[in-house]
């Protein structure tokens, strides 16, 4: 089952250490792992977050005593004798006090539960780095040549692992006179099939008549398979007819074609490396088990 959410673990962690004894991270973990089934891939993403300690310490549920360990506090004891069958946290921005001595400051115990942690942030913006990269090789791309184009094609395919070596795809490519073949790439670096390749630099979506006169090339030179390549996308008729054909026809549209220049280097350069690092709470923590 996934990773359980932040209000379903917050039952079982605060009856779990509801003794008021101090508790190692590591043996919570353990506890939730064995109640909800979790995966070791589940165990170690979990162990590996924050989402499970931090509402509960924020809400003052749960007291950190030194690094890697966890104690119930006097509120989280009280909170859980009046929700003693479910507990779950305020959503974001909902502000929720218990009357208790815990809580007699006056102090707002908000939680932020769906604030995103750092490195969710890293990877949003990650992501819409990515985004803004593809759109700016699509341009470019665009921009230059039709025989620019079918370059660029055979030099992806090539670090994708067709073909060869540079020189030899190079050699392998070649003008046919036929309209529905740009270029010809072995599948193996043998050389024991050969993939017939197609190159489109369109702005406007392709539909079934050029995939049609690719197939029908491809079906005079014997040929089984073949790889359509636009800088547009592929009509929902064009897709159906590359699915419905006797051939093997792989189809990538703009988005594919940006996302595997980016994969394999392609028109593109590393500018800077960034390593996320976190705190191995299990380094810190003592070897002693307490309770």
């Amino acid at each position: 089952m996934p990773i359980p959410s932040t209000d379903e673990m917050v039952l079982p962690v605060l009856q779990h250490i509801a003794d008021g004894e101090i508790y190692r991270r590591l043996r919570i973990i353990n506890m939730i792992t064995e109640r909800f089934s979790l995966t070791e891939d589940e165990r170690r993403r979990l162990s590996d977050g924050v989402t499970m300690e931090r509402p509960l310490e924020q809400r003052g549920l749960i007291e950190r005593p030194r690094t890697g360990y966890y104690r119930i506090t006097d509120l989280g004891l009280e909170y859980l004798n009046q929700n003693s069958e479910e507990i779950r946290l305020p959503d974001r921005n909902t502000e929720n006090r218990v009357d208790s001595p815990a809580s007699s400051s006056g102090e707002d115990l908000r939680i932020e539960e769906n604030t995103p942690a750092p490195e969710e942030l890293v990877k949003e913006n990650y992501r819409k780095s990515q985004e803004g990269l593809a759109v700016d090789l699509l341009k470019r791309i665009k921009d230059n040549t039709p025989t620019f184009f079918e370059k660029l094609v055979i030099d992806l395919l090539v670090k994708m692992g067709y073909g060869g070596s540079r020189e030899d795809a190079g050699r392998a490519v070649g003008r046919s006179g036929d309209g529905g073949i740009d270029g010809i790439i072995n599948e193996d670096r043998l050389g024991l099939d050969v993939i017939y390749v197609q190159a489109k630099r369109w702005e406007s979506n392709i539909g079934e008549p050029p995939l049609r006169d690719f197939v029908g090339a491809l079906d005079g030179r014997g040929v089984q398979k073949g790889v359509f390549i636009t800088t547009s996308n592929f009509t929902p008729t064009a897709k159906n007819f590359a699915e419905r054909s006797s051939k093997r026809i792989i189809l990538i549209d703009g988005k594919q074609l940006a996302q595997l220049m980016i994969d394999h280097n392609v028109g593109v350069s590393v500018e800077k490396t960034y390593e996320i690092k976190r705190v191995d709470s299990d380094y810190f923590a003592e070897n002693t088990e307490n309770s």
